[in-house]
C-alpha cells in the first residue's frame, strides 16, 4: 500500500489535501435517508392547494375576455398555458413532493429530505432543537392533516415535516419534545 505522508487508515490516505489539515480522513457510516413518507392524502391536499391559483388566473382571463375581445390568439395561448399549468399542479407536481419528501428521527438526529423541483436534505441533531410546532391550515383540516416544525439553533432556519396524519405528528410532536427535554438535563 503506497502512503503519501507516512500515515494510512484502513486504506485512506492522509497525503490528500481533503480540508482535514492532516489529520485521517474516515468514512461516513449509518447515513441513510429518511424512511417516512408523508401520508397518502398528502398528495390529495397538494394537488387542491396547487390547482386554487390556477382557478383564480382562469377567472381572471373570463374576465379579461369578456372585457377585450381583440387578439383572440392571445386569449387562446393564456388558456392553454393555464390549462397546462393546472395539469401539472394537479397531476405531477403532488406526486413528484410524496415520492421526495421522507423524515425520520433518531435517536441522535432528525432527518428531512423536502422540494420537487429543488431537493433538500437536513440533519438536526436533537441536542439543538429548540421547539417543537404543528399548524393545520384550512385545506390540511379538511383532509384530516398536520404539519411539524422542529425549530433548531441553526442558521439554515427550522425542519419542516409535512403532509402527516394528525396522530402521527401528535406522537412526532410528543416524541421530540420527550427527547429534548432529556437531552436538555444533560445540557451545561
Amino acid at each position: 500500500m503506497s502512503v503519501q505522508s507516512g500515515l494510512a487508515v484502513d486504506g485512506i490516505l492522509d497525503g490528500v489535501d481533503n480540508g482535514t489539515q492532516g489529520r485521517p480522513s474516515l468514512p461516513v457510516v449509518g447515513m441513510v435517508d429518511p424512511a417516512h413518507p408523508p401520508s397518502r392524502r398528502a398528495p390529495l391536499r397538494w394537488a387542491v392547494g396547487g390547482v386554487v391559483p390556477w382557478l383564480l388566473l382562469a377567472a381572471g382571463q373570463v374576465v379579461w375576455i369578456a372585457l377585450d375581445e381583440r387578439m383572440l390568439w392571445l386569449h387562446t395561448v393564456a388558456a392553454v398555458l393555464t390549462v397546462l399549468g393546472a395539469a401539472i399542479s394537479i397531476a405531477v407536481v403532488p406526486l413528484w413532493r410524496y415520492r421526495v419528501h421522507r423524515w425520520e428521527i433518531g435517536p441522535q438526529a432528525v432527518y428531512t429530505r423536502t422540494g420537487w423541483l429543488i431537493q433538500e436534505r437536513r440533519i438536526a441533531p436533537i441536542s439543538r432543537v429548540q421547539t417543537v410546532d404543528t399548524y393545520r391550515g384550512p385545506l390540511d383540516r379538511l383532509f384530516g392533516l398536520a404539519n411539524v416544525t422542529v425549530t433548531t439553533a441553526s442558521s439554515a432556519g427550522a425542519l419542516y415535516i409535512v403532509g402527516l396524519d394528525v396522530p402521527v405528528a401528535d406522537h412526532l410532536v410528543a416524541q421530540l419534545t420527550d427527547i429534548a427535554a432529556i437531552g436538555a438535563e444533560d445540557a451545561t
